[in-house]
């Protein structure tokens, strides 16, 4: 019998199984056996990948009870490769448990998910904002109305800003709501107003040519540099009433003092 390379010898004796490397160590049994295991003392083959797995079986002890390995026939027709070699029908009903770990890992991804989309929501906020100027330039105020994205507080925030034209009232109402908004926490925004110069300007569609608007737009930049994400649109007045209705009452204040309402709607 000619040696193969890279091969186990498995010889079943009584009710041993022994495992050995090399022909020459199994030549007294073969000749003392009238048992040869269930290969028909045929080597079983292993792969130049299997020198690890090769390895583990040349333990200190050459032989392992044959409950333990090829106990029935369907182990005998696994490959030293194969996963389930050398395991009893009951350990490899084990093999399935894998699975909730699996999922398990799974609901942790989708928790840790959900856990990131509710922080994102909580840092999110819309923002709404009004100018109001009587007599252009006259008596002027800046409203905002600030909603926190998740739904549980809505900010109503005037400031008086002294006698200024319109188009100034409408900056300062953009600016009063961006600070109050990073003061409370939010870090991404989206933002609506009825100033088509403001959003085109801040939007960087429309040139400042007055230095007054180039001024107060270099402010909203840079306050707009630390969210995380910024978006401003321009909507009709009459669906920015409640920034307007702020803007108005703003009038009244002295300029600088900034007055503000909150509603907890989780109450």
């Amino acid at each position: 019998m000619a040696e193969e390379k890279d091969a186990f010898y498995v010889v079943k004796k009584g009710g041993v199984v022994g495992i050995y490397k090399s022909l020459k160590d199994i030549q007294p049994l073969i000749a003392s056996s009238s048992d040869p295991c269930a290969s028909g003392g045929r080597s079983l083959g292993v792969s130049s990948s299997s020198k690890l797995l090769q390895g583990a079986f040349q333990s200190d002890t050459s032989k392992i009870s044959g409950s333990s390995l090829h106990s029935t026939n369907s182990q005998r027709q696994v490959p030293l490769g194969g996963s389930s070699f050398g395991l009893t029908s009951s350990q490899r009903q084990l093999t399935p448990e894998v699975s909730p770990l699996v999922s398990t890992n799974s609901q942790r991804q989708l928790t840790l998910g959900g856990s990131q989309a509710q922080l994102s929501n909580s840092l999110s906020c819309t923002l709404e904002f009004d100018g109001a100027s009587k007599g252009n330039p006259g008596p002027a105020g800046a409203g905002a109305i600030l909603r926190a994205a998740d739904g549980s507080k809505v900010y109503r925030i005037r400031e008086g800003v002294g006698t200024q034209t319109n188009n100034v009232a409408e900056y300062r109402a953009l600016l009063l709501g961006l600070k109050q908004a990073l003061q409370k926490g939010y870090r991404h925004i989206q933002i609506r107003g009825d100033s088509l110069l403001v959003c085109k300007q801040v939007n960087g569609e429309w040139k400042q040519k007055n230095q007054n608007m180039a001024m107060l737009c270099a402010q909203v930049n840079q306050l707009k540099a630390n969210f995380l994400s910024f978006q401003i649109n321009h909507v009709l007045r009459e669906k920015n009433s409640e920034a307007d209705a702020q803007a108005n009452l703003a009038i009244n204040l002295r300029a600088g003092q900034v007055e503000e309402d909150c509603e907890d709607l989780r109450r």
